[in-house]
């Protein structure tokens, strides 16, 4: 087994479905990044790190496809709070159907 070539080939699978699942989880309802990192922690195997995934918001938030909002805690510091954008639920849309087409096509492969 080259296990070099699986762990890269994973980390390029990784890096290409994050924006995805992170869209899923946000469908449901608004999460702060904490929040968001302890949930795909929760439903997946993936490790994601801050420096992962505070670029990639920032990038669906110029993308105009979520939004984020302060709030202020009762104790503490401020929290950032993302939720999809109309766009952002138009996308996810389009990408579960893509999702789902190459989902069904790599079982007729392997099958």
């Amino acid at each position: 087994m080259n296990t070099e070539f699986v762990q890269n080939w994973f980390s390029q699978v990784k890096k290409g479905t994050l924006s995805y699942i992170i869209l899923v989880i946000l469908e449901r309802k608004e999460y702060y990044g904490y929040e968001l990192v302890q949930e795909i922690k929760t439903h997946t195997s993936l490790e994601v790190a801050e420096g992962t995934l505070y670029p990639l918001l920032n990038r669906l938030k110029t993308e105009g496809i979520i939004n984020s909002k302060w709030v202020e805690q009762e104790s503490g510091i401020p929290r950032k709070y993302y939720t999809l954008t109309g766009s952002g639920r138009a996308t996810l849309a389009e990408m579960k159907g893509i999702w789902l087409a190459l989902a069904a096509a790599i079982n007729k492969i392997e099958k």
